[in-house]
């Protein structure tokens, strides 16, 4: 089996920036023991401009361009040596990979990218993605790694996505506003009804919301791979998922 994990920042940061070290911990251990059983991992992780914030004592995400060029250059540091450490407690050891746009648009890049992406995964690696947030403005301005994420599970044909962000998963209603929202546990299709219960990013750190995730809902279903939204507070929700139990909101593609 091969799955996609994609990581928001809401759940890698605490709102200070900073990281938030026991659930990092925590996902770091879930995910090592997951690919322990054969599962093949493969990690899409927001959370460098967030890091970066944090690192750089900024007081709030900064809204130009090249204070979020710089916040990423800083905070990625700091990402990647953090999952290279948790990782390494466990036997696994990691590769990062930073694309823009143009290497999932273009077809020989896209290519390129698949092909190692797949050798990665051959030579036991667990590969973590980010766009390119440094050096791409486009990816900065319109990017979101949900969409991401959904390009890369489609390219290496993978079983299913989960998206951990800070909300349980689709709701009948915006639940932050309405008490009487009802968690939606399975989705089949993604229509207009189910677009209209869409809303923005509630994040001050991240730049998706619920219309990026069923933007890659839609690419996931397209190519056969199951979804799910879940909560990241509790990453232990991942042995769940793959057990087959109802977490957050599963999208179904017909592959589990």
């Amino acid at each position: 089996m091969r799955i996609v994990v994609k990581i928001g920042t809401s759940t890698l940061a605490h709102p200070t920036g900073h990281l938030n070290i026991r659930r990092v911990e925590e996902l770091c251990k879930v995910l090592s023991d997951i690919k322990n059983s054969g599962v093949e991992v493969i990690m899409v992780s927001s959370g460098a401009i967030g890091m970066g914030v944090g690192k750089l004592g900024l007081l709030s995400r900064p809204s130009d361009i090249p204070t979020k060029q710089a916040a990423a250059a800083v905070g990625q540091c700091e990402l990647m040596y953090t999952y290279d450490k948790l990782f390494s407690e466990y036997n696994h050891t990691v590769a990062q990979l930073l694309i823009t746009g143009d290497d999932v648009q273009n077809e020989t890049r896209h290519q390129n990218f698949s092909n190692t992406l797949n050798r990665l995964l051959e030579l036991g690696v667990l590969p973590i993605i980010n766009e390119n947030d440094t050096v791409s403005t486009q990816e900065i301005v319109i990017g979101d790694n949900d969409t991401l994420a959904a390009i890369v599970a489609e390219s290496v044909k993978a079983d299913l996505l989960v998206l951990l962000t800070d909300i349980d998963g689709l709701y009948t209603a915006d639940p932050h506003t309405d008490p009487d929202a009802k968690l939606i546990p399975v989705i089949h299709g993604i229509d207009d009804s189910v677009l209209a219960l869409a809303g923005g990013s509630n994040g001050k750190q991240g730049t998706g919301g619920m219309v990026t995730k069923l933007q890659a809902a839609k690419i996931c279903l397209s190519c056969g791979c199951d979804m799910v939204i879940a909560n990241g507070s509790n990453p232990a929700n991942l042995y769940e998922i793959l057990n087959g139990k109802s977490v957050g909101t599963m999208f179904t593609g017909g592959s589990l």
